[in-house]
């Protein structure tokens, strides 16, 4: 008889337990509890905007160097540095999950930034070729390429902004709370260290009557 009694008892545990979380799920999201994955999926989502940006510049690359290649066959050596380069940023990943690594997002920027400089040389050389810019199918590669280096340069920005919001909830109150309560296994994400005026995508100069101007860069590459 003793144990009929004791028999409720589970079902009393749980009824309770539901009803304390019932009570308190409503005061954590009032608290801010969940501002930081929040945050955290935010960062994550700009992070993957970036990596298509940098995908969809790799995807021309072939193309125009291909393109480059029926008119300045010779210039072996830069149209070699830029597949080298692309193999290199394309074997080179960082996923969402590992953003809070410092070597791997490194050695992804260090890459990124290779191919950028790469492109930066191969559009240079081109104005030595009036034909070659004077192709249609070259103009339209560089529209796409110049379009493509403005999308990263957005993409990265955003990223910059959601790291930055992301890294303050874990630092700052009263989120920093939770963080040590609740989200203890979160990192602070890596973000691109170059200054702001090396992030400049590269500037195209589609004049082909201009011969005082030519291509120029937003740098030497540093930017990535």
């Amino acid at each position: 008889m003793h144990a009929d009694r004791l028999a409720p008892l589970p079902s009393l545990r749980s009824l309770l337990t539901f009803l304390v979380m019932a009570a308190l799920l409503p005061l954590l999201a009032g608290c801010g509890y969940n501002t930081i994955p929040t945050a955290e999926e935010n960062a994550k989502a700009a992070w993957s905007e970036v990596l298509n940006q940098y995908q969809r510049r790799a995807d021309l690359i072939p193309n125009l160097v291909e393109t480059v290649k029926g008119y300045a066959a010779h210039e072996k050596g830069t149209l070699e540095a830029v597949v080298e380069a692309r193999s290199k940023a394309t074997q080179v990943t960082v996923s969402p999950e590992t953003l809070s690594d410092p070597e791997a997002f490194k050695k992804f920027q260090d890459a990124q930034s290779g191919l950028t400089g790469a492109l930066s040389r191969l559009l240079a050389i081109t104005e030595n070729y009036p034909d070659l810019k004077a192709n249609q199918n070259f103009l339209a590669l560089q529209a796409q390429l110049e379009g493509t280096e403005n999308r990263i340069a957005v993409a990265r920005r955003d990223y910059i902004q959601a790291v930055k919001d992301y890294n303050l909830t874990l630092r700052t109150f009263p989120s920093v709370l939770w963080a040590t309560l609740w989200f203890r296994s979160n990192q602070p994400f890596q973000n691109f260290t170059v200054a702001e005026d090396k992030m400049e995508p590269p500037k195209v100069d589609f004049g082909s009557g201009n011969t005082s101007g030519g291509t120029t860069t937003g740098g030497s590459g540093q930017g990535g």
